[in-house]
């Protein structure tokens, strides 16, 4: 059965991949949401079922023949979009800060790769995961997300996010939620509160 985009974000409300409060990015500006899609891997079943609406929601004759995702966020979303489509799954991650393949994953010349990420604000890690792709002469046919936070995006592939979220954020000296002493969390380096 197919989801609503309500029925989306309840799910991933409901697993804490998405947080209402009072939050430092790590840009350094404040936050009334935060997005944090690991919490949602906490729940196979429902990852299961984000990736399988994902892949529901590609275009009607989509054709891929090998996911890859960034590691560490898009791994547990690439592998379950892999799933999904019955593709195999490989993932970049960085080696001395470059993103590479490594462990012995391969990329053959004229691969058609499906690129997965967990949350796209501008889509850096997805950028250096599709010039790797280039690199080994694949052919990158989309990127597929959870979550679009809504910035500008460093990649021109199509783009088939599962929820378009708009984060509002601010500046610390505009922060509303500082004006009113809404407690303070940094996610990443405090534990978040429920």
């Amino acid at each position: 059965m197919a989801l609503t985009d309500a029925q989306v974000k309840e799910l991933l409300t409901k697993t804490n991949a998405i947080r209402s409060g009072h939050f430092r990015l790590t840009s350094g500006r404040h936050s009334d949401t935060y997005v944090q899609c690991a919490r949602v891997c906490e729940h196979p079943e429902i990852t299961n079922q984000l990736a399988a609406e994902a892949v529901n929601r590609l275009p009607e004759g989509f054709e891929c023949d090998l996911v890859v995702a960034p590691a560490v966020g898009g791994i547990v979303f690439g592998y379950a979009i892999a799933q999904a489509l019955g593709k195999r799954f490989v993932f970049a991650e960085r080696e001395d800060g470059v993103m590479t393949l490594r462990r012995a994953f391969e990329i053959e010349p004229g691969t058609k790769v499906l690129v997965a990420e967990d949350v796209v604000t501008t889509g850096g890690s997805v950028g250096e995961v599709i010039e790797v792709v280039r690199e080994c002469g694949g052919e990158v046919v989309g990127v597929i997300s959870l979550i679009d936070r809504g910035g500008d995006l460093k990649f021109t592939e199509p783009f088939y996010p599962l929820l378009t979220l708009e984060v509002e954020s601010w500046e610390p000296a505009d922060c509303r939620l500082c004006k009113d002493d809404v407690e303070l969390y940094s996610p990443g380096s405090r534990r978040l509160r429920k």
